[in-house]
């Protein structure tokens, strides 16, 4: 490959490549890489820090059972972890299908009329359900920005958080108070737009919230109803009763803790929002043959196509654990959930029976509940100590009461443990004579007008695969009309689709990480703590800077994160006034979506022909808002695919007038052990665990984006109200994600990717990417024009090919990408960052004979073009019109077509021996968003 390029060594060509005045010439400080054996005893052995204790904790997070052929087949199974985002639809249909059940599982159990394909976590799909009742009363001019947000202070501590950090962000007033104060007129002079409450609360308590529904009714107050999934197969949901949102998490559908995430969030509405609706939407379309297929919904609302319009900053959501959340259902249907549910609630019952029976001195004091009973007690103290000693974890929420959470995994000899915890508490104290005909009640501990009389999952998905045999034949179907990296290679650029190696992922199933609540003691976790630790070292020593938070779990929260840490800094300067990003056109397109969610005024700064920033307009601008310059977002290596040669130049301009300089670390990939951007100025940056770090997409998340800054930015890392550690200088009370350090289940991952390759490995990885898109860029330059090369005629570590060029033949970029999957290729990314255009990353993972399978690929569809434009075939009828070809298509006996079915199904020899079959033919993206059906009824 250096041959081709004409080169000697790798040194010499990463010469050329990067500029000399930003290449870290030292080896990294990390440890020397170990063998997979090696690595897989070290895991083993860290494991063994975690201690696994009962955890009745709650606040979200549940112990639940892992259905083992949903484990088996799903999480261990790299055809549904190692996929991206179901852009190219044909391609996609097996977890467009897993998605689309989810939507109309949440749709159905909540009674919405409509639902995303999942959220982050809980506590941002609450923000995000604010920010959108918000922005669509705001474009309504229903409200103006001094209406405030009511907040019910029995809603989980995080969410309040959270909210509090958005509202913070966006200048939003907010109110924190009991949620009954509304109805006795003490705010009647505020001004409310929304309102927030939970169902059960945080505490267990059951309300009958209809006074509250007809109250905000009357004022034009929106309804936020935060909700426990599994509990509403028994409770009244809350479209039943005037929510005009419900978020909440799925992770009690067999997602383990793994000591906070990751775990998908639902979020539910009316169609009214359809438009305003964060995250993404799955539907149902048609191919052109009229056949029924999945597609995402209103495509063009990417946050990174729509950039400072956009109406979410959600980039990576939670598809993987959605659809195993969806199996989930699929499995046990609505009979099984019902069953499960009625067990935790008897359960629940049973406890509080034998505890206000058997002791004297505590009193449980949640009038109504489904799984958590709160207990009032004078011995919190003893009580701590002895389930401590126990292995035992409670919620102590005071010094007079804790509550108790009761999970699917509950059963007799819990209740008696938890018994014995506190029979032994209050053994020197007169206990009561327990009477043993006393029976329980069999009725619901809540009112009859808050049972759910309505059905749900009533489509035929959810009543077909109740066996484990069905469900497996369903699971592998929906699988093989996928294509994943096990399949070919995925040339997306910005995406960085490299190998998910098995050694870094076969911890996932191993007890110990699975099984921790993320509010546990500290000591309950020196496992996570010593991946948390020292993967937190390594990134600081990647990247240069002196502070890291994982807390951010996906790639634009990281982006969000950082931008709220600079706003926090700015204002501990008194500077309120600095609320200006400048953004290059050559940026991430999140990057514009992020600033808007954290409140800032977006300023373009466009770029020159050969995709680098214009400095000319830099100054200009700079100059222009001076004083309320706040950050320049910069990608590097841009999206562009160069190294910027004046990066040095660009930060000094902005640090010289006042502001700060955060760089996306979307392309980190072209920078690991070559350079350090703390190096060159940049002041904090934010890193994608997901693709740097060998942390799989699975589909379209879960994801991580960690931020990492310089030292005067440490005191404005994020904080958490349940992270235990001691802090520094600590200077604000930032929040961004339910649990303290994200998705910690998936730290390990990254952690070991960085054991496994040690210095020279991370260095030779990032020599090889860059190596490797130069490679398809000199082969290519024949047949395609390459939009930008920097300095020495080369790119970073992806590449942009211009297709526009055939547009007179009637060829676009999309025909080119559906033609692909004949090939057996997942198309680059298309139409970003330019319009029209083809971005490939072929990452350091592929082997020399995959490339060269690639490049003869878009070479040969260069050929199929040429045919056209030679008259062979015809503009509207041709090879490239009619991709993809379904195996359905070419065995139709009514073949009309001027080109032959081998031609269409075999273009190159090689084919034939590794042939994936797209299950639909094209589908009709032009069907229309307004007639599309959103849920599987």
């Amino acid at each position: 490959m250096l041959k081709e390029l004409q080169y000697y060594s790798i040194n010499d060509f990463i010469k050329k490549v990067i500029p000399k005045e930003i290449r870290f010439k030292k080896k990294l400080n990390i440890p020397n890489s170990i063998s997979e054996y090696q690595y897989l005893n070290h895991i083993n052995k860290i494991s063994k820090k975690n201690k696994i204790y009962r955890s009745y904790i709650g606040l979200g997070y549940k112990n639940t059972i892992t259905p083992s052929v949903i484990q088996r087949n799903i999480l261990e199974n790299p055809s549904w972890y190692t996929p991206y985002t179901p852009y190219q639809s044909e391609i996609s249909q097996g977890r467009l299908e897993a998605l689309i059940n989810f939507q109309t599982m949440i749709s159905d159990i909540t009674a919405m009329k409509i639902s995303n394909a999942s959220m982050l976590d809980e506590s941002t799909a609450a923000a995000d359900a604010m920010f959108m009742i918000y922005q669509e009363k705001i474009k309504k001019k229903q409200i103006n920005n001094n209406y405030c947000f009511f907040i019910s202070d029995e809603i989980f501590p995080q969410t309040f958080s959270v909210l509090k950090t958005r509202c913070f962000g966006l200048g939003i007033p907010i109110i924190k108070d009991n949620h009954k104060n509304l109805l006795k007129k003490k705010y009647n002079g505020e001004k409310i737009f929304g309102l927030i409450i939970s169902y059960p609360s945080c505490l267990g308590e059951i309300y009958d919230y209809s006074d509250i529904i007809e109250y905000a009714k009357r004022k034009n107050i929106s309804v936020i109803v935060s909700t426990d999934i599994l509990s509403l197969s028994l409770l009244k949901p809350p479209g039943e009763w005037g929510a005009d949102v419900v978020i909440g998490s799925s992770q009690s559908f067999g997602i383990p803790m793994g000591y906070g995430g990751p775990h998908a969030a639902f979020f539910a509405t009316h169609e009214k929002y359809k438009r305003f609706l964060p995250g993404r939407i799955i539907g149902i379309s048609v191919d052109k043959k009229n056949k029924k297929a999945f597609r995402m919904a209103l495509q063009t609302r990417e946050q990174h196509i729509k950039r400072e319009k956009a109406t979410s900053n959600i980039c990576t959501s939670q598809v993987f654990p959605a659809i195993m959340a969806s199996m989930y259902a699929v499995y046990h249907g609505k009979e099984g959930l019902i069953e499960i549910a009625k067990s935790i609630h008897k359960f629940s019952k049973k406890l509080e029976f034998l505890l206000i029976n058997n002791i004297n001195n505590i009193s449980q004091v949640n009038s109504f509940y489904f799984d958590t009973i709160r207990i009032k007690t004078n011995s919190i103290k003893k009580l701590k100590e002895f389930s401590e000693i126990k292995k035992t974890n409670f919620r102590y929420v005071n010094k007079n009461y804790l509550t108790i959470t009761l999970d699917e995994t509950t059963c007799k000899k819990d209740i008696d443990h938890i018994l014995s915890i506190f029979y032994e508490v209050y053994k020197n104290e007169k206990r009561k004579k327990f009477n043993n005909k006393k029976k329980i009640n069999e009725k619901y501990k809540f009112p009859n007008s808050l049972k759910r009389t309505s059905n749900f999952l009533e489509n035929e998905v959810f009543h077909k695969f109740h066996s484990e045999n069905e469900i497996m034949r369903y699971i592998k179907r929906l699988e093989k009309k996928d294509l994943s990296l096990n399949h070919s290679m995925i040339p997306l650029g910005s995406c960085t689709m490299k190998l998910n190696a098995a050694t870094e992922l076969l911890f996932l199933s191993q007890y110990e990480w699975r099984n921790i609540h993320p509010f546990c003691p500290n000591k309950q976790a020196k496992g996570y703590h010593f991946i948390i630790r020292n993967l937190k070292k390594y990134l600081k020593e990647i990247t240069g800077f002196s502070g890291v938070s994982l807390q951010p779990n996906s790639g634009a929260q990281g982006e969000y994160t950082g931008l709220m840490v600079i706003k926090y800094y700015h204002y501990s300067l008194k500077e309120f006034q600095r609320n200006i990003a400048l953004i290059p056109t050559s940026s991430h397109g999140t990057n514009p979506a992020s600033a808007n969610m954290a409140g800032m005024k977006i300023i373009l700064i466009s770029t020159k022909n050969d995709g680098s920033i214009d400095i000319k307009d830099l100054l200009q601008k700079v100059k222009k808002y001076k004083d309320f310059l706040s950050v320049l977002m910069i990608t590097y290596p841009s999206t562009h695919g160069v190294y910027e040669e004046n990066i040095k130049e660009i930060i000094d301009i902005i640090h010289k007038n006042g502001g700060q300089v955060y760089m996306d670390g979307a392309n980190m990939n072209a920078q690991v052990g070559l350079i350090k951007p703390a190096h060159f100025g940049v002041d904090i940056c934010h890193l994608n665990l997901h693709k740097t770090f060998a942390i799989p997409h699975g589909g379209g998340g879960p994801g991580m984006g960690p931020i990492c800054v310089s030292s005067h930015l440490k005191p404005f890392l994020p904080d958490h109200p349940f992270l235990l550690e001691k802090k520094e200088n600590k200077k604000n009370q930032l929040t961004i994600s339910s649990s303290p350090y994200g998705s910690p289940l998936i730290l390990p991952i990254s952690y070991a990717y960085i054991r496994l390759l040690g210095p020279d490995g991370l260095k030779k990885c990032t020599e090889i990417s860059v190596l490797n898109a130069n490679y398809i860029k000199e082969k290519l330059k024949k047949f395609y024009n390459i939009l930008y090369v920097g300095k020495n005629d080369t790119v970073a570590h992806e590449l942009i090919i211009d297709c526009r060029i055939f547009k007179s033949l009637e060829i676009d970029v999309l025909d080119i990408a559906k033609r692909m999957m004949d090939y057996g290729y997942h198309a680059p990314t298309i139409s970003f960052p330019i319009e029209g255009c083809m971005m490939i990353e072929p990452t350091e993972s592929e082997s020399k004979k995959e490339l060269d399978r690639f490049i003869e690929t878009l070479i040969n569809i260069r050929k199929e073009i040429q045919e056209i434009q030679d008259g062979k075939y015809s503009q509207k009828e041709n090879v490239l019109k009619n991709a993809p070809h379904s195996i359905e298509l070419l065995t139709n006996n009514d073949w009309k077509y001027s080109y032959s079915r081998e031609k269409a199904a075999y273009p190159l020899y090689w084919v034939r021996s590794r042939k994936f079959w797209p299950s639909v033919n094209r589908i009709n993206d032009g069907y229309g968003d307004r007639n599309l059906i959103c849920t599987c009824n």
